[in-house]
């Protein structure tokens, strides 16, 4: 893993891996600058994501419904995994996932120790906002209204990951349809 660069260019406090597609400030891209094809998305991953989508369009009213009920998860093709990883002085700053050409859902897994999550308004990235604390194994889906939402995590809390994940830190995977052909 490596430190992510900030739309601005700033260095992350954040370290990042890609898999399926890369981003960088021109957007999104299947090579990194290096030319490497970045990683492919393990089907577990996707698989993943495609169950949460499911799980959750069967309890809102923001997706639609087939003629027999059915959600309609179909359309959703997630084609890249961020996975970043923040050690106890890491943070990431509020910030909209705008550059996707879809709006799909994101689907966000904790790992680790349990992270101080700020959502925040689709305006901007004054208050109101909400902190929620996500602990190792919450899944988070961020779609219908909330998905443009500013949001990002301004604190982890050192210690309170399982022991038996020997895992000193926070894991978070966002997986996500990016629209890229």
């Amino acid at each position: 893993m490596r430190p992510g660069q900030t739309p601005g260019g700033r260095p992350m406090s954040v370290q990042t891996v890609w898999l399926g597609i890369r981003w960088t400030s021109e957007g999104y891209r299947r090579e990194s600058s290096a030319g490497v094809v970045v990683p492919q998305m393990p089907e577990a991953l996707t698989s993943l994501a495609a169950t949460a989508i499911h799980d959750v369009s069967a309890m809102t009213e923001h997706l639609r419904f087939d003629e027999h009920g059915n959600p309609m998860t179909e359309s959703f093709s997630p084609d890249m995994a961020l996975v970043n990883f923040y050690d106890h002085a890491a943070k990431m700053g509020l910030h909209q996932d705008k550059d996707e050409t879809c709006q799909a859902p994101i689907v966000s897994l904790s790992l680790g120790d349990t992270a101080v999550f700020r959502l925040g308004n689709i305006e901007t990235k004054n208050k109101p906002w909400q902190d929620i604390e996500l602990a190792s194994g919450d899944l988070l889906v961020f779609g219908g209204p909330s998905r443009m939402a500013f949001h990002g995590v301004p604190m982890t809390r050192p210690g309170t990951a399982d022991p038996a994940l020997g895992l000193s830190g926070r894991l978070n995977i966002t997986i996500r349809q990016t629209g890229l052909p």
